[in-house]
C-alpha cells in the first residue's frame, strides 16, 4: 500500500472493537487504514485494569479462537489471574486476568504495527463519504478525503461524549479526550436512528495512602489461568494481589446527601446506564436495605502508584467522592488521584443492523462496540472482529459470516442486539444463552478454529496447534467410546473405584459420567497406558460429564422451536406466572412479544423462563399451535 492509495477497510476508532476489527480485515489479506485521535491510546483500558470474568471470559476465549488479540494481549500483560465459579460446572467457568494497563497497551502497539496490510493514521474523522447511499470513506479533520470500500465505526463514547462530575460537565471523549462532535452531527444528518447511553468509572486512589493490612487480600491462582490455548506461554510478570474493602452506613449517608447534586438525578443525564454495573449512588437507592457493599481494589499495573476501586463508579461531585471513600475502613487517608465520572454519548439503535453489523440503511458502513449499545472491553471486541471480517468479505463480494445463537456468545449478542434492540446498555451475561452448557471456553476453539481457518484468520503455527490437538481428542474419544470394561474381569479394589459392581459392560465413555470417575483411573483399569496431553483429558472429562445434559439441552431447544410460533395472547397476565423472576416479567410486560419465539429472544427471559410461560399458556387454554398447508402442528 501507498501512503495514500484506497483502502478496502478504513476502521474509525483504536479502542478494543476497533483493534480487532482492523486486525481481523488486515489479516484476511485486506489493504486496512486505522484511523485514530491519538495513536499513544491505542490498547488503552479506558476503565478497569481487567480482561475477562463470567460470560466476558468466554467471549474472549472465542476472539482468541477466531485468531483475535485480546486474549493474547491479556495473557502478556496478566498480573493476576482467576478462574471464576471453579466450584460451579465448566459451563459458567471463565477466566479473568487482571492486567498491567501499561503492559497491555505496549504489547497492543507491538501487535498493531507489525500487522502486515495494515496502515495506521493519527486524525480525527469528521464525516463520512457517502456516494449513491453507500459509504466510500472518510474526511478528516484536516481536510484529507480518504477513500475506502468500507468504513468501520468503533467510536467508543466519544460520539458526542460529555462528562459530568457532580455539576459540572464538559465535552469528552472520555477524561482528557476530546469528543467527536462534529463525527456525531454528521451520523444523525445520515437520518439513522441514534439515541444517548451512560456509563461511568470510579476515581482513582493513591496505593502509597490505602492501609492493605487492614484490608482482605484477594491473590490470583496458581499456575496462571490463560485464554490462549494454541500459543505458547508468555513470559511472566510478576503477580500481585487485590484487596477488598466494603462501604458502611456512614459511606452510604454521605452518598445520599450528595444525591441531590448528582447529575443521575437532577436531569442531567438523559440516558440510561448499565443496570448490572450501576454507579454506587444507584446501588445506595435501589438497594437501600443493605449496610454494605463490595469494594474490589485493583491495582493499575506492576509500577503504577494508584489503584482502581472496582465496585464505586460514581458521578458525585469531588467533595463528596472524597468524604465517601475516606470513610471506609482501611481508606481513611486515601488520597484521590483521578476523580470518578459518568460519560453520556450518541449510540445507534442496533436494530439497525444486519447480524454482520453492517447499517441497514448505509451499505458498506459497519459498527461495532459501544457506539452499538454495548458495554465492557470484551462485547466491543467480539463486534470489532466480526465487523472486520464482514467488511472483508464484502470487499471480495464474498457473502457475510457470523456465528449463530447455538454456536457462540457472540452469536447470542448479535441476536440479541439485532433483534430485540437495548433500553440499557447490554453486558453480556452466561444466562443470556439458551445453549450455555455447549458454549463453554474449554471448546472454543473446537466451536471456531475451523471458520477462522477458512476465513483466512489464523496462521499456520496456530493451526498445526489446533490440528495436533484435535487429532489427539478424536483418537481418544473413539478409544473411550470403543473400549468396554466387563463386570467378570474386576478385582474388588477396582469395583470399589467404580462404586460397586458393574451389571453389564460397560464403555469407558459411558463410566467416565459418573462424578467421581476420570479418564486415567478407567484407562488404568482397563488395563491399557495411554497418555495424551492433559488438555485432551480435560476436554474429554469435561464432554463425558455434559453428554447427558446436553441431549436435555438440545431436546428443550427442538422443543422451544416447536413452540417458538405459538401465540401469545395481549390479554396474558404476566403477573400471574408463579416463578418468574422481577426482571423477566417486567421484560414480558414491557415488551409484550407475540409469540413464544420472540419472547424467548427477549434479553434476559431464559429457557426456564419460557417453560413457565408455556406452562401458564397451556392451563389457560391458549397453547394453539399454527397450522401448516398441510393441515398438521406446525
Amino acid at each position: 500500500m501507498t501512503q495514500w492509495s484506497d483502502y478496502d477497510v478504513m476502521v474509525i476508532g483504536g479502542g478494543h472493537a476497533g483493534i480487532e476489527a482492523a486486525s481481523a480485515a488486515a489479516r484476511m489479506g485486506r489493504a486496512t487504514l486505522l484511523l485514530t485521535q491519538s495513536l499513544d491510546t491505542l490498547g488503552a483500558l479506558s476503565c478497569n485494569p481487567a480482561i475477562g470474568g463470567i460470560g466476558k471470559g468466554h467471549l474472549v476465549r472465542e476472539i482468541d479462537a477466531l485468531g483475535g488479540l485480546m486474549g493474547t494481549i491479556a495473557d502478556a500483560a496478566a498480573i493476576q489471574g482467576r478462574l471464576l465459579n471453579r466450584r460451579k460446572g465448566p459451563a459458567v467457568r471463565a477466566t479473568r486476568i487482571q492486567a498491567d494497563r501499561l503492559t497491555y497497551r505496549s504489547v497492543t502497539h507491538t501487535a498493531i504495527f507489525g500487522q502486515p496490510n495494515l496502515q495506521l493514521f493519527q486524525d480525527e474523522a469528521e464525516a463520512l463519504r457517502v456516494e449513491n447511499g453507500a459509504c466510500r470513506g472518510v474526511i478528516t479533520r484536516g481536510g484529507r478525503v480518504l477513500r475506502g470500500k468500507t468504513v468501520i465505526l468503533t467510536a467508543g463514547t466519544f460520539l458526542a461524549g460529555r462528562v459530568h462530575i457532580g455539576e459540572k460537565s464538559y465535552p469528552a471523549g472520555r477524561a482528557s479526550d476530546p469528543a467527536a462532535a462534529r463525527l456525531a452531527e454528521h451520523i444523525r444528518d445520515l437520518g439513522l436512528n441514534m439515541g444517548r447511553l451512560k456509563t461511568g468509572t470510579p476515581p482513582r486512589l493513591d496505593a502509597r495512602t490505602v492501609q492493605f493490612d487492614r484490608l482482605e487480600a484477594q491473590k490470583g491462582e496458581s499456575p496462571l489461568p490463560r485464554f490462549g490455548r494454541f500459543r505458547p506461554a508468555p513470559p511472566p510478570l510478576r503477580q500481585v494481589a487485590c484487596h477488598i474493602a466494603h462501604t458502611n452506613p456512614k459511606t452510604h449517608e454521605i452518598i445520599r446527601d450528595g444525591i441531590p447534586c448528582s447529575p443521575m438525578y437532577t436531569g442531567a443525564i438523559e440516558g440510561p446506564g448499565p443496570r448490572y454495573c450501576p454507579s454506587i449512588e444507584d446501588k445506595v437507592v435501589r438497594f437501600a436495605h443493605r449496610d454494605a457493599h463490595q469494594i474490589f481494589l485493583e491495582p493499575e499495573g506492576l509500577d503504577s502508584m494508584e489503584i482502581y476501586p472496582n465496585g464505586i463508579s460514581t458521578s458525585l461531585p469531588l467533595d463528596v467522592q472524597i468524604r465517601a471513600v475516606q470513610s471506609i475502613a482501611g481508606l481513611e487517608e486515601a488520597r484521590i488521584t483521578r476523580p470518578g465520572y459518568a460519560i453520556e454519548y450518541d449510540f445507534l439503535d442496533p436494530r439497525s443492523l444486519h447480524p454482520w453489523l453492517e447499517v441497514r440503511a448505509v451499505p458498506g458502513l459497519f459498527m461495532a462496540g459501544q457506539v452499538n449499545g454495548t458495554t465492557g472491553y470484551e462485547e466491543a471486541a467480539a463486534q470489532g472482529l466480526i465487523a472486520g471480517v464482514n467488511a472483508a468479505l464484502r470487499c471480495a463480494e464474498s457473502e457475510p459470516w457470523y456465528p449463530m445463537r447455538h454456536e457462540a456468545y457472540t452469536g447470542v449478542m448479535l441476536d440479541d442486539l439485532v433483534t430485540t434492540g437495548l433500553t440499557e446498555p447490554y453486558r453480556m451475561f452466561t444466562s443470556r444463552a439458551e445453549h450455555r452448557l455447549g458454549l463453554r471456553e474449554d471448546n472454543a476453539d473446537l466451536r471456531l478454529t475451523p471458520t477462522a481457518r477458512t476465513l483466512g484468520l489464523i496462521d499456520e503455527s496456530r493451526w498445526a496447534a489446533f490440528e495436533s490437538f484435535r487429532e489427539d481428542l478424536e483418537a481418544e474419544r473413539a478409544y473411550i467410546h470403543a473400549t468396554r470394561i466387563y463386570p467378570n474381569a474386576l478385582s474388588e479394589t477396582e469395583e470399589d473405584a467404580l462404586g460397586g459392581t458393574l451389571r453389564s459392560p460397560q464403555s469407558i465413555a459411558e463410566l467416565m459420567r459418573r462424578p467421581s470417575l476420570g479418564y486415567r483411573e478407567l484407562v488404568a483399569i482397563a488395563g491399557d497406558d495411554r497418555r495424551p496431553p492433559e488438555s485432551v483429558i480435560e476436554q474429554l472429562e469435561v464432554e463425558a460429564r455434559y453428554a447427558g445434559y446436553l441431549e436435555r439441552e438440545r431436546a428443550e431447544a427442538g422443543r422451544l422451536r416447536r413452540y417458538a410460533d405459538v401465540v401469545i395472547p395481549q390479554e396474558c397476565d404476566y403477573e400471574a406466572i408463579d416463578g418468574l423472576s422481577n426482571e423477566v416479567r417486567q421484560r414480558l410486560i414491557q415488551q409484550r412479544p407475540h409469540t413464544v419465539g420472540q419472547a424467548s429472544r427477549l434479553p434476559g427471559v431464559t429457557p426456564a423462563a419460557v417453560s413457565l410461560l408455556l406452562v401458564h399458556l397451556r392451563r389457560r387454554g391458549w397453547l394453539r399451535f399454527p397450522r401448516t398447508q398441510e393441515g398438521e402442528p406446525g
